[in-house]
């Protein structure tokens, strides 16, 4: 089994930064990549950001492409998430999410560990 734990988020003001931690525990060697998926109130979860920990592939939504940049330390277990020139509308909450095989997705289903969530509101 592999645990997730984020943490990073806040209150963050628009135009501003904020960034987000996510650390796998338990069996982190079987995780072969990770992503970021949002969860707005009232609506349903969405893809954010994903990365393969060799780092070679990298995928973002387009809402976020050019303000938010994923990354990992392999050292650490720990995958980020830095978040530029924040808006309104990237107030949610934030899930960490793994999988064991490496293949990047944009869809829920793809992804077999996820962390509990972190609150992100940001102010106009």
């Amino acid at each position: 089994q592999v645990q997730l734990v984020e943490s990073g988020g806040g209150l963050g003001q628009a135009g501003g930064s904020l960034r987000l931690s996510c650390t796998a525990s338990g069996r982190p060697f079987s995780v072969k990549a990770m992503a970021w998926f949002r969860q707005a109130p009232g609506k349903e979860r969405d893809f954010v950001a994903a990365i393969r920990w060799s780092g070679r592939n990298i995928l973002y939504a387009n809402s976020v492409k050019g303000r938010f940049t994923i990354s990992r330390d392999s050292a650490t277990n720990t995958v980020y998430l830095q978040m530029n020139t924040l808006k309104p509308e990237d107030t949610a909450v934030y899930y960490c999410a793994a999988v064991s095989d490496g293949v990047l997705g944009t869809s829920e289903s793809r992804y077999d560990y996820w962390g509990q969530g972190t609150q992100v509101t940001v102010s106009s």
